[in-house]
Order: C-alpha cells, then sequence, then structure tokens
C-alpha cells in the first residue's frame, strides 16, 4: 500500500488509500477504545483483490490522532465523520463499523448518502446492552472501571484469534474510562422508551431507502434476533465467520477483504433527508 498516507480530515485522524474512481469509497470505523491501525491486516488483503479502491480508516474522536470532543454521542459522531467524508472528497460511500462503530454506521447510513452498511459483529438490539449497562453503572463509573473492562474484554474471545491478531487488539485498545462512559452515555442514561424509539426511527429510514446492509458476525446469531433482524432490515444479509469472536476481521481478513471487495458493485442510496 505505497500510496497510503496519514492525514487529518474534520480533526479526525485518517489512514488514506487507493484513489477515487467508480468503485464506491470504503470508511472504515473501529470499535471503542482501538484506532485505525484494526482495519491495515484487512486492507493489505482487500489491496490484493480490489487494488487502488480508495478507502479511509478513521480514528473516532477522543481516539488515535483524533481530537477529543465535548459530546460522543452516536449522532454527533456520525456528523463528524460526515465533514471527514466531505472533506475527503468523497460522497455515497459504503461505511463499515466494529462493534459500537456499527451502530454509527448505521446511523450515518440513516442520515447521509451512502452505498450501504457492512456491520461487523454488533447487534442492532439496543434495549439489552442498555439494560446490562445500566444495572452494573456504579461499577463503570467507580474505581472498578479496569476490572470491568477486562471483563468486557474477555467476552470477546480475542483468545480466538491468530497471535498477531489478539497482539494488535491489546496493544491498541487505550480504554479511558471517561471516554467509554462518554460513548456509552446514551444506553445508560437515556429512558429506555427514548432509546428504543430512536432506534425505530433509523432503522425505519434504512428500511425505507433500501440501504445495501451486510453483518459479518463471529458466531452465529440467535435465531430470534435473526428474525428481528429480518422484519426490521429485510434487506440485511448475514454472513458468520465461525469461531471468529468479536473480531472477524481480524480472525480472517482474507475472508473480510472479499467481502468488502463485493460491494464495490452496490450502487449509491440516498439516505437520510433530502
Amino acid at each position: 500500500m505505497a500510496d497510503a498516507k496519514l492525514t487529518t480530515l474534520a480533526g479526525l485522524g485518517a489512514y488514506d488509500v487507493g484513489e477515487s474512481d467508480d468503485r464506491p469509497p470504503l470508511i472504515l470505523l473501529h470499535g471503542l477504545t482501538f484506532d485505525h491501525t484494526m482495519w491495515l491486516p484487512t486492507l493489505a488483503e482487500l489491496d490484493g483483490i480490489d487494488h487502488g479502491r480508495r478507502a479511509l480508516a478513521l480514528d473516532l474522536p477522543g481516539h488515535g490522532a483524533s481530537a477529543t470532543s465535548e459530546s460522543y454521542d452516536i449522532e454527533s459522531v456520525a456528523e463528524v465523520v460526515h465533514r471527514a467524508v466531505g472533506e475527503a472528497g468523497l460522497d455515497a460511500p459504503v461505511i463499515v463499523g466494529h462493534s459500537l462503530a456499527a451502530i454509527v454506521a448505521s446511523v450515518y447510513a440513516a442520515r447521509f448518502p451512502t452505498c450501504g452498511v457492512v456491520n461487523v459483529d454488533q447487534s442492532l438490539q439496543t434495549a439489552p446492552f442498555s439494560r446490562f449497562l445500566q444495572s452494573i453503572a456504579e461499577q463503570l463509573r467507580g474505581p472498578n472501571f479496569p476490572a470491568m473492562w477486562e471483563q468486557f474484554l474477555a467476552s470477546m474471545h480475542i483468545d480466538l484469534l491468530p497471535h498477531a491478531g489478539q497482539e494488535l487488539v491489546r496493544s491498541t485498545s487505550n480504554p479511558e474510562q471517561d471516554l467509554v462512559l462518554g460513548y456509552w452515555r446514551d444506553v445508560l442514561e437515556r429512558p429506555m422508551n427514548e432509546l428504543l424509539e430512536w432506534t425505530e426511527e433509523r432503522l425505519a429510514a434504512l428500511r425505507a431507502a433500501a440501504t445495501h446492509y451486510v453483518v459479518v458476525a463471529g458466531s452465529e446469531p440467535e435465531a430470534e434476533y435473526r428474525e428481528w433482524l429480518g422484519q426490521k432490515l429485510p434487506q440485511a444479509t448475514v454472513t458468520v465467520f465461525p469461531g471468529s469472536g468479536h473480531f472477524p476481521h481480524l480472525a480472517h481478513p482474507d475472508r473480510f477483504a472479499k467481502c468488502l471487495a463485493e460491494t464495490g458493485s452496490w450502487n449509491a442510496k440516498s439516505s437520510g433527508p433530502s
């Protein structure tokens, strides 16, 4: 990837590769506490099968080389990403998001022109996670936060990754308490009825626009979730990389790169307000 460069767009650190052409550009958003380097194995594989395609791997606000923010709510983060996309001279990208960033990607697609979304191992049902976080809110806000975060890491099954992937996850993660709680503020504090209404409105926008939507999961989703997803986003497809844990893109960067290469033929969708 000799043409790769590090730059800053709308205050966000950006790893910029490729050249714009008739393929929709890729915007890659890492998960909470990580940074753009989580996508380097995928980009290396993509270079061999979808050579020269424009891709931006962004550092989310407060992560990596990006500036901090007064607010880390999902809507605000999506707006900053949109500004970065505009500064890069791009339009209607494919938004790829891992974990919490898949929610950011979905909100982006519900509001702004996109060619589609690739959701990497993130449930779109916000209520169960919200109830869980609220049940442990006192520990998260107190001095036990580091121990609680280690439990979250353990639940991601990093041990299923190859050694290089495990090292990348552990060396990249920077779980600052204030940052994590800032990104989780909505699910920790927002009344459940408001959170459910907000979620349904964004899903309805994606559904109405028939936005391309691919889920890449590290384990087989429960049947109930597949049924729910089929009702909320009938256009969504689910690809499972069995035994990959929460990081299927690191467990199988070659397979994941093939999934991204297939989005090169997606047509632009005009999501969001006209």
